[in-house]
């Protein structure tokens, strides 16, 4: 029988393994901190789990314990190679190579929604984030490791420095709560910042008909953070007795800032922008 290696360093050292800065390689190394993170997922043996750079396939193992399914997602061909020969006979683990930015989550499990797990790769968060806010009809929760201030900004409420634009986006369509703080000395080799584990549970509330319409007001918004709402919006393109007019539908004060605004407020400039009856170009 073949023995498992268990410990990242050793078997960065048995296949010769550089991590790869450019595709922000950092591998998670403290078991405690990975069954943590397998823990707040919650699989269930009737579940599939999509798992995000899986890199040497160790949470993919955890999850791999629990889960019905594990999907494991890796980029790198090298990686690939070790997770497939790591896992080969294990018919709960499928090891797909590519770029997560062109994964289709629907295909993961056409009958239900998965569940997503993943150490996100901190030089495209953001794009990975969106992504999986595209795929959110086929998503009911996501455990995702982010640099800490990202993680802040995301989960931060109204009225609070860190809360902007990606507060809000996200808080449309999920709520998300950060569990936890993980210092880089849990990673090898250590990254320069410290990290933060985010839970999004996605909502399943009726959407507003524009959601395109609903991010531009928010980055509209948000583009002047210190200047008031009637300031930012009236420079998108409606003449000011309509912009007027949004304000008085909405029943939000036009004097106030961004910031103070919930998703539910930004949700009402929507909507009464859309009765207007003029859509922005």
């Amino acid at each position: 029988m073949r023995q498992m290696i268990t410990s990242v360093r050793k078997m960065v050292a048995r296949y010769d393994i550089h991590p790869r800065k450019r595709l922000g390689q950092s591998f998670l190394e403290d078991l405690n901190i990975i069954r943590r993170i397998v823990a707040l997922a919650e699989p269930a043996e009737d579940e599939t789990i999509v798992e995000i750079g899986a890199g040497l396939g160790f949470m993919t193992e955890e999850l791999a314990k629990r889960a019905g399914r594990v999907i494991a997602i890796e980029v790198d061909p090298r990686l690939a190679a070790i997770l497939r020969e790591r896992f080969t006979g294990q018919d709960r683990v499928e090891v797909v190579e590519i770029d997560v930015l062109k994964y289709d989550f629907s295909s993961a499990s056409p009958e239900g929604r998965i569940k997503v797990v993943g150490n996100i790769p901190y030089h495209i968060s953001s794009p990975i984030l969106f992504r999986l806010l595209d795929f959110r009809r086929s998503i009911s929760s996501m455990i995702l490791m982010l640099q800490k201030e990202l993680a802040d900004r995301i989960a931060a409420p109204p009225g609070t420095k860190d809360y902007g634009i990606p507060s809000v986006i996200v808080a449309r369509y999920t709520k998300a709560t950060c569990e936890m703080t993980v210092p880089p000395t849990c990673f090898y080799p250590a990254p320069e910042v410290v990290s933060s584990v985010l839970r999004m549970e996605v909502r399943r509330e009726p959407e507003l008909p524009d959601g395109a319409l609903f991010a531009k007001i928010v980055r509209a918004a948000f583009a002047r953070r210190r200047k008031t709402l009637w300031n930012n919006i009236r420079r998108i393109g409606l003449p000011e007795e309509m912009v007027d007019r949004v304000f008085v539908r909405s029943g939000i004060d036009r004097t106030r800032r961004a910031e103070t605004l919930s998703v539910e407020e930004f949700s009402l400039l929507t909507t009464a922008w859309i009765e207007s009856g003029r859509q922005i170009s």
